[in-house]
């Protein structure tokens, strides 16, 4: 494939997610980079926007935001909104209706669960297995199944959906067996986009607002168990640390920044010494700037977390439970282990070998 060649990057690019846009972002800006013309396919939905814009705005549903917080997660809405506009974008189209999706000749679909039948509400989306697209080439690159289980398979209409696909490649283990169990095929497990292309993640200036300050160790996600949430406090508490939480309110970090956008969420996580989280994209930016990370495991996340510490070789930063202090502690006091950095590059040229397989 020349360097001409239209290619179409198909994913969440509009959820109001740190990972997400940031996954995304690093996608369609790496290609570019490489020479390749890339754009993100701008699909749009009321209904996805409702679903999407809702959970924004009441982040631990079912319950209610504290009036405060509803007024700065709508900044943080507001700041999402502001980084989709400069992103490279197709012309928009209906993501139930892709008649007026401009044609491309590949169209790379990934990564982020785009193919997870448990979304509350992307689950079995069309588009993402491929119906409708106008495209002469379909590939996959890091996408996921997401907590979908492999034992529950997909179905028929679905695999043949798949069987579609020219090259797929998959983020975790469990993908993988999904995809050997129902089309027969071996993908490739890549790495995220954001690992891929960690360049594109971090601050391109200095100023990098309460990031700055010494001593900062970013909370980065919600719904934390009481265990966990004391098992850091009392380790911050012992060092003279501050706890600030971005993104999502926790209640026993000492600071909130709720209303950081996808600029800032990478600026504090340049700054932080240290990452405490429960998301994947957690880990990922820890892992992009090289700093020691703790994450609670979920189960809704548990198979994209434990493929990445898995294959990184950073199994003793995912903490299962209650923590034992002594472990939390290493997890956090500890830098990263030169082997993490010395897979992280061998994976980065095994996946770059593997996009370029898919769209050469």
């Amino acid at each position: 494939m020349t360097g001409s060649a239209k290619i179409g990057v198909l994913t969440f690019h509009r959820c109001i997610n740190y990972g997400s846009y940031w996954q995304a972002r690093c996608l369609v800006e790496g290609l570019r980079r490489q020479g390749r013309e890339a754009v993100l396919l701008d699909h749009q939905s009321k209904r996805i926007d409702r679903a999407e814009w809702a959970c924004a705005l009441r982040p631990l549903l079912p319950a209610r935001a504290p009036r405060p917080d509803l007024a700065l997660y709508s900044a943080k809405v507001r700041k999402f909104f502001e980084a989709f506009a400069t992103l490279p974008l197709s012309a928009p189209f209906s993501l139930e209706d892709p008649q007026d999706m401009e044609t491309r000749d590949t169209v790379v679909v990934g990564s982020d669960e785009v193919w997870n039948f448990r979304h509350p509400w992307y689950a079995g989306c069309p588009l993402f297995f491929g119906d409708g697209l106008k495209v002469d080439r379909l590939v996959a690159y890091a996408a996921s199944f997401g907590n979908h289980e492999a034992g529950d398979g997909i179905g028929g209409r679905w695999a043949e959906r798949l069987e579609q696909f020219a090259d797929i490649t998959v983020r975790d283990e469990n993908s993988r067996e999904l995809i050997r169990k129902e089309l027969g095929r071996e993908p490739a497990v890549v790495l995220d986009p954001c690992l891929q292309f960690e360049e594109l993640c971090r601050p391109q200036h200095a100023d990098r607002g309460f990031a700055e300050k010494d001593g900062v160790v970013v909370v980065y996600g919600h719904s934390f168990s009481e265990a966990f949430a004391m098992a850091v406090r009392s380790w911050a508490r012992t060092r003279g640390l501050t706890l600030i939480s971005v993104g999502y309110r926790n209640a026993w970090a000492d600071e909130q920044h709720l209303a950081a956008g996808p600029d800032e969420f990478a600026a504090a996580m340049a700054g932080a010494r240290a990452v405490v989280t429960n998301f994947f994209h957690g880990c990922v930016f820890a892992l992009v700037n090289r700093k020691p990370f703790a994450c609670a495991v979920s189960d809704y996340r548990s198979h994209k977390l434990t493929a990445l510490v898995n294959s990184l070789g950073a199994e003793a930063r995912l903490i299962a439970g209650d923590p034992e202090q002594a472990v939390l502690e290493n997890a956090l006091d500890l830098p990263l282990e030169p082997t993490i950095c010395e897979r992280m590059a061998a994976l980065r040229r095994h996946s770059q070998a593997c996009l370029d397989h898919a769209l050469d």
